[in-house]
């Protein structure tokens, strides 16, 4: 046979590409603000998202409060305004527009010292024509509170414009060291429209049935467990994010009350949504072990498994069955283990029928192996599995 009929190798077969960094899992997104751009970002990760608001912004433009405070500051400014959040910041103007009274307030604190808590608060003092003295690297008001105090407050008008609830530790600090302070209450947060989502999530999370939950807010953290507690899911939902749930946030500030009930929580390290949804891409998937099992690489994620960088979604008692498996790889896991995975009517032909399919969904049998008369595990390779199940 001559070379050029000499037939062509044929090409092996394609490995398949990694999935999405966040595909498998499933994120929750609290926020009131932003929430579509937030779970579009994550959708764009591969994630599947739950989105339940823990809080409603009720805007203040009519309140009768804010313009006395507005129309007194035009007339006395203040020595110092402290902008605490850009959305507020902005709130604040456009609700002195609708007044006709932005004009000369602005002129007003033009005349001020003018601090930022914040890149967002920063950018909308300067849309507004302003520039701030200072801003913190930190985001905090605790730092903000610290520049203050150092510099000395004794005698000075302090203007505070609040960030959706009262500041009564930041305001009584000022107070205390001789300055007057002027609150702003630009607007308030309060319960979402939908609670009956948020009740939906509350029970999700407890359930195992998210991955992460996302806060880009303190109100949003400490309204998630406010009303977990109105209606009795505090203690299961804590556990869960004391657990295999993750507490992600957009910055510490944001995290304080989840860390005031010993919840663990992790942030980027910048404060921005796009960062945050960086980090969760990285964070999340390192949160299980990579499994070597049958000559396979295993990886387990929210709702499917990664078998040799391809994602197999499974069902949810299949992914409870494979967790009991993994929790003790390589080890022998009796089929009574495996029965509460199942639910209470299971009995030992619905674990056989329900490995079967396991088998099946991860694409490779032998990942699971049966031993006679005692059970199932995981095949771990001879050199990961425990001697004493070899």
């Amino acid at each position: 046979m001559s070379p050029a009929a000499t037939a062509a190798p044929r090409p092996r077969a394609a490995r398949p590409d990694s999935p999405a960094p966040l595909a498998g899992f499933t994120v929750a997104v609290t926020a009131a603000r932003r929430a579509d751009e937030l779970a579009a970002l994550l959708r764009r990760k591969g994630a599947a998202v739950v989105c339940a608001p823990a809080l409603r912004i009720v805007p203040l433009s009519d309140d009768r409060r804010l313009a006395d405070v507005s129309r007194a500051l035009a007339e006395h400014p203040a020595d110092v305004v402290v902008a605490t959040t850009g959305i507020g910041f902005r709130g604040w103007i456009e609700a002195c527009e609708t007044w006709g009274q932005a004009a000369p307030l602005l002129a007003a604190i033009g005349a001020s010292r003018v601090l930022a808590r914040g890149p967002k608060a920063k950018g909308a003092i300067r849309a507004a024509g302003l520039t701030e003295e200072w801003s913190p690297p930190s985001e905090s008001s605790s730092e903000v509170l610290d520049y203050l105090l150092d510099g000395g407050v004794a005698g000075l008008r302090v203007a505070v414009q609040l960030h959706g609830e009262p500041l009564p530790d930041f305001c009584a600090a000022l107070r205390l060291a001789g300055a007057e302070v002027i609150e702003v209450p630009v607007y308030r947060w309060t319960v979402p429209e939908d609670v009956d989502a948020l009740d939906r999530l509350i029970d999700a999370v407890a359930a195992g049935q998210v991955d992460a939950v996302t806060f880009t807010s303190a109100p949003a953290a400490a309204g998630l467990l406010e009303r977990a507690a109105r209606t009795g899911g505090a203690g299961p939902l804590e556990r869960a994010l004391r657990g295999d749930v993750l507490a992600m946030c957009v910055g510490p500030v944001t995290a304080a009350p989840l860390m005031d009930r010993d919840i663990p929580t992790v942030w980027p390290v910048r404060a921005r949504i796009g960062a945050l949804v960086k980090h969760l891409a990285e964070e999340l998937p390192e949160r299980s072990p990579a499994l070597a099992a049958a000559g396979h690489r295993v990886r387990l994620r929210g709702q499917a498994a990664v078998v040799d960088g391809e994602l197999r979604p499974l069902s949810p008692a299949l992914m409870r069955v494979l967790r009991v498996l993994a929790r003790r790889p390589g080890r022998v896991c009796p089929r009574a283990d495996l029965l509460p995975a199942l639910g209470a009517d299971a009995d030992a032909h619905a674990v056989e029928t329900a490995v079967a399919r396991l088998r099946s969904g991860l694409g490779a049998p032998r990942i699971i192996q049966t031993v006679v008369k005692r059970g199932y595990r995981l095949a771990l390779d001879t050199a990961d599995c425990p001697p004493e199940e070899r």
